[in-house]
């Protein structure tokens, strides 16, 4: 797992380029939208709330266009797409982005109505960081398919997205993430000219987590600017395809190979699930001769 350096230089091809930022009023998507002006990028955020105000921006003077949106709603997203269309001309990439935590683990602990009769789990985490992510991502291939040049869609995923994380709700729907960017390995890039990444960073100074919380308990907490220099990276670089890339304090890796081919490791038969899923829908799809 050979480290990543990234430089300002990268960061050179999205000069002039569209991307439409799903949470982008604080955190890491916020934090991407300042990166991405500073390199003359134009930027639409979709949030529920207005971006908060920070005047140590390193782009004085440029600010994303907002759009008042929540990524449950189809109707919001589609909206968001549509005003970046209209104002732009096009898409060039989505940073599916928004995404929240909870105290609560849905699926362990009780919650009971007034009758003492067990309540049906409250799946808002899965509502925003799965479907809304689903959603953001079906809105993105939908407009860069028609588009017919290439684009790129990031997701955020998180280091919860490939261990154990006793967080369930959150790390069931970041693992969800991550199977969602592999499923669509062999429908986007390059039978499309859509590529698809995600990242995977630790302990972060984003309102999920109270950085006063991660630093008393003596845990180390990134900038979401460190954060944002990963995303940026993967939207620049046409050659990134399918990589997760693990960002902490300034340290960054790309890990999904390496994840990928210990998998592959670990079994034992030689072909894939992948390989064998191919060749029985071969069989499914060959017409049937009359008997």
């Amino acid at each position: 797992m050979p480290p990543i350096y990234i430089n300002d230089g990268d960061f050179a091809p999205l000069h002039g380029k569209v991307v439409l930022i799903t949470g982008g009023s604080s955190g890491i998507g916020l934090a991407t939208a300042q990166l991405l002006l500073e390199h003359q990028a134009l930027v639409v955020v979709a949030d529920r709330q207005p971006i908060i105000s920070n005047d140590s921006s390193p782009s004085p003077g440029k600010s994303p266009t907002f759009v008042q949106a929540d990524v449950t709603s189809w109707e919001d997203l589609t909206k968001a797409f549509q005003l970046t269309i209209d104002k732009f001309g096009r898409i060039d990439h989505i940073f599916a982005n928004a995404g929240i935590s909870s105290p609560v683990n849905s699926i362990v602990d009780d919650v009971l109505d007034e009758q003492g009769a067990l309540k049906e789990p409250d799946l808002k985490v899965l509502q925003v960081n799965l479907i809304g992510v689903v959603n953001t991502i079906k809105l993105a291939i939908h407009h860069l398919r028609k588009q017919q040049h290439p684009g790129s869609i990031v997701i955020t995923a998180s280091t919860a997205a490939y261990q154990q994380f006793s967080s369930v709700d959150y790390t069931t729907s970041k693992h969800a993430v991550l199977g969602l960017m592999r499923g669509l390995a062999g429908h986007l890039h390059p039978h499309l000219p859509i590529r698809i990444n995600a990242i995977a960073p630790s302990w972060t100074a984003t309102g999920i987590i109270p950085r006063s919380a991660v630093e008393a308990a003596g845990v180390a907490i990134q900038e979401p600017s460190a954060v944002a220099r990963t995303v940026a990276l993967l939207m620049a670089d046409e050659a990134r395809n399918q990589q997760l890339i693990y960002s902490n304090e300034g340290r960054f890796a790309e890990i999904e190979t390496d994840l990928l081919a210990e998998a592959d490791r670990l079994r034992p038969k030689e072909s894939s699930e992948e390989e064998d899923f191919q060749k029985i829908l071969l069989v499914i799809r060959k017409p049937q001769s009359a008997t």
